[in-house]
């Protein structure tokens, strides 16, 4: 898609375009390596899932999305196969999430991709803009949380 970009657009809309990037890259690889039914973006949820299982609210916070955002990829991800909910028995309220096997299996082809991505990215402009990139992202937000209240849903608050 070719866009007429102003000369400054805002940091937002580029991470936007980045983000739909990588999620659309990662599907098409999880679906040309045979993980059908995966939706753009809900790959994330698989590679933060840990053998002991984890809550949907932990998992949102380590992917960096809404507990919502996190709820509905686990429902869709357990509907296709790739993860399962059951009791947590630490608190009898809530349920973990863990992988099914066909998500164990999705996990390395996910961060694969992702890695892949990033490659592609780095043939597009450079390695050093790829690395420089990340770490003024990383710093900037290093900075907002370090200056930030965490906000509720990321407490686990309702």
């Amino acid at each position: 898609m070719n866009r007429e970009l102003p000369d400054k657009p805002r940091i937002t809309y580029l991470m936007r375009v980045l983000h739909r990037h990588y999620t659309e890259f990662v599907s098409a690889a999880l679906r040309d390596a045979g993980f059908a039914g995966i939706r753009p973006g809900d790959a994330k949820a698989l590679v933060f899932v840990p053998a002991e299982g984890i809550p949907v609210g932990e998992l949102a916070a380590r992917a960096g999305v809404r507990k919502q955002t996190m709820r509905e990829a686990v429902e869709h991800l357990e509907r296709a196969g790739y993860v399962e909910s059951r009791p947590n028995p630490r608190d009898g309220r809530s349920r973990l999430v863990f992988l099914t096997p066909r998500g164990q299996a999705a996990r390395p082809a996910a961060r694969a991709a992702g890695d892949r991505a990033e490659a592609h990215w780095a043939q597009l402009t450079s390695p050093g803009e790829v690395e420089a990139l990340r770490s003024g992202l990383l710093r900037l937000v290093r900075a907002i949380e370090a200056t930030s209240p965490q906000p509720a849903e990321e407490r686990g608050d309702p």
